[in-house]
């Protein structure tokens, strides 16, 4: 569960607010009412959260120590850069970026999407056996995302 701590250096920004979840620190905006942690990855640590503005489930991945390595930092500006402007049922929104506290000296990153059931990643991972008809459903909707792609898969046919 989510957990409210004290701040860090005992000063509270004004916006933000503090959990803990998974032994991590959240400083996220006040907007936000963390719920539960949901995964943890290679890049950083997610949890279900509700958006009081809109009453929406959210989920907010925290992206620790960001900028410590220059390929993992390329990635996260990489994603950023491309959910910004992706707008498809099959590609997870990206509804929120969350601005640090202190511009100049910031580390972690957090961004805000939409909370799906499931993932891609815990389907296949799944001990449940995946037919030919799972995998060509999967290969469907992967090529819908790229138009280009679907052209492609035409010509092969």
């Amino acid at each position: 569960m989510a957990t409210p701590v004290e701040p860090p250096n005992g000063v509270r920004i004004q916006g933000k607010h503090y959990y803990s979840m998974w032994q991590t620190l959240f400083e996220i905006d006040t907007k936000y009412v963390p719920i539960k942690p949901i995964g943890r990855g290679a890049y950083g640590i997610v949890c279900s959260s509700v958006n009081r503005e809109t009453n929406e489930k959210v989920a907010i991945k925290k992206i620790h120590n960001a900028f410590e390595n220059r390929v993992d930092a390329l990635r996260t500006l990489r994603e950023l850069k491309l959910l910004r402007h992706l707008r498809h049922e099959n590609v997870i929104a990206l509804k929120d970026v969350m601005m640090p506290t202190q511009r100049r000296s910031f580390n972690d990153v957090y961004l805000v999407y939409e909370l799906m059931d499931t993932d891609l990643h815990q389907i296949i991972k799944s001990s449940q056996a995946l037919s030919n008809d799972h995998c060509q459903y999967f290969l469907f909707q992967v090529y819908r995302c790229c138009p280009v792609a679907e052209h492609v898969l035409l010509l092969d046919l």
